[in-house]
C-alpha cells in the first residue's frame, strides 16, 4: 500500500466527461470521494454527477494546471488524451495510469511492437506511411487485411478492409494518408476480453473472462462467463498480468483478445485500453465491487476490491435509437438499465446499457 491512501473527502480529477467519467464519478461518490471533471464539451454527461466541473481545451496548459492543482490525483476516462495534457497535469498532481500506458495504447504500431517485445502473440502486421509501403506490406501480410490508422481509431473507425492489391490506393485515400499499420485478418472462435486492475503497490486482480459480440465494429453484447476452457482463462489472465506489470500500470486495464481453437497460439491480443472499458460494464450489477470502483481504489491507493461475480450476466449496449427501448429493458426481470444522460441519440453513439442477471453457473 502507498504510505498515504487518499482519505474520504479527497478529490479525484477526471480528464474526460463521457459515460465512463460519469460512472467513475458515481463510484467515487460511493467511497466518499469527490470528483472534478475536466472536459472540452460544455454538456458532458459526467458533469451531472460530479462535485465540480471545468470546460476547457485539452491543449490549455494553464487551465489544466489549475484543474490539477484543485485535485488530489488525476485519471482519464479515454486513452487518447494528448501527451501534453498529461504532462501539464503531472507537473501539479499525481497522474494514474502513468504516461507509458497511454503512449503504448495510443499508437497501434507501438502497441504491437510492445506486445511482440513481451513475447505476446499479435496478428501479422507492418507499418505503412506510403502507397509503396502498403504494397510491400500486403505482399508480406497477405489478403484480406485491415489498414488501420496508428492513432485515434475506435469502434471500427479509422480502418479499411483490403481484399486485393487493387484496393490499396483507395484504402490509403480513405484514411487520409495518415500513418497506419496493416494487420492480417485473424480467424477466431470468439472475441474475449480481460478486465484487470493493478494497484499502486503492484497488487493485481482480474474479473471473469468476458465473451464479446461486435456489430459494425461496435461492442453490442458482453457475456460472463465466457465459454472458454480453464486453460484459456488462465492464459488470458497471465497475458494481462504481464502487460500490466511491464507498463507499471495503475488502475483498470482491458486486454481484448481473439480466441482460436485448434491453432497455436490460441490467444491473439487485438488491443489494450488503459482505462475502464465497455466490456466491463456488467461488473456494476454482477459484482460487489465494479471495475469503476476498483479503478478509483487503485488510483487513490486503497486496497483493491473483490472481483468475484455473484451472478452470470449479459450486458447489451443501447446504441443510437436503441435507447428508445429503455421501457422494454426496464420491464425485464433481473435487469438493470443504465442511461448516460446524452441529449442526442446519433447512429453508432452509445446511449446506455442494460445488464440482465442470471443465477451463477
Amino acid at each position: 500500500m502507498p504510505e498515504s491512501p487518499l482519505p474520504p473527502g479527497s478529490t479525484i480529477g477526471i480528464l474526460g466527461g463521457g459515460q465512463l467519467g460519469r460512472m467513475l464519478a458515481m463510484a467515487a461518490a460511493r467511497l466518499g470521494l469527490r470528483t472534478h471533471i475536466y472536459s472540452d464539451e460544455a454538456n458532458a454527461p459526467a458533469f451531472d454527477v460530479a462535485a465540480i466541473s471545468t470546460v476547457g481545451a485539452y491543449e490549455d496548459k494553464e487551465a489544466l494546471a489549475r484543474f490539477a492543482g484543485a485535485v488530489d490525483v488525476v485519471t482519464c476516462e479515454f486513452e487518447n488524451v494528448p501527451a501534453e495534457t498529461l504532462e501539464a497535469a503531472a507537473r501539479v498532481a499525481p497522474v494514474f495510469p502513468r504516461a507509458k500506458s497511454f503512449a503504448v495504447a495510443q499508437d497501434r504500431l507501438a502497441e504491437k511492437d510492445f506486445m511482440r517485445g513481451l513475447g505476446i502473440a499479435v496478428a501479422p502486421y507492418a507499418p505503412v506511411d506510403t502507397l509503396d509501403d502498403l504494397r510491400g506490406a500486403l505482399a508480406r501480410v497477405k489478403f484480406p487485411a485491415l489498414l488501420k490508422t496508428r492513432r485515434l481509431g475506435y469502434d471500427g473507425k479509422g480502418q479499411v478492409l483490403i481484399r486485393a492489391e487493387a484496393d490499396a490506393a483507395a484504402a490509403l485515400e480513405a484514411i487520409g494518408h495518415a500513418p497506419a499499420v496493416l494487420e492480417g485478418m485473424v480467424l477466431f472462435e470468439r472475441e474475449v476480453s480481460v478486465i484487470a486492475v493493478r494497484g499502486q503497490d503492484g497488487a493485481f486482480k482480474v474479473y471473469n473472462l468476458i465473451e464479446n459480440v461486435h456489430q459494425n465494429g461496435i461492442l453490442a453484447i458482453s457475456r460472463v462467463p465466457a465459454e472458454s476452457p480453464a486453460g484459456i482463462v488462465a492464459e488470458a489472465t497471465s497475458i494481462a498480468a504481464k502487460i500490466a506489470e511491464a507498463l507499471g500500470h495503475v488502475g483498470v486495464l482491458c486486454v481484448e483478445l481473439f480466441q482460436r481453437e485448434g491453432e497455436r497460439p490460441d490467444l491473439i491480443v487485438n488491443e489494450i485500453a488503459p482505462r475502464v472499458h465497455n466490456s466491463g460494464h456488467w461488473t456494476l450489477d454482477a459484482c460487489v465491487i465494479s471495475q469503476f470502483e476498483n479503478h478509483i481504489r487503485a488510483i487513490a491507493g486503497w486496497p483493491l476490491g473483490d472481483t468475484a461475480r455473484h451472478n452470470d450476466a449479459v450486458m447489451t449496449n443501447l446504441i443510437g435509437s436503441d435507447v428508445e427501448r429503455w421501457r422494454e429493458f426496464a420491464a425485464q426481470p433481473a435487469t438493470a438499465v443504465h442511461l448516460y444522460g446524452k441529449a442526442e441519440a446519433r447512429p453508432g453513439r452509445k446511449m446506455g446499457h442494460a445488464t440482465r442477471l442470471y443465477p451463477k453457473t
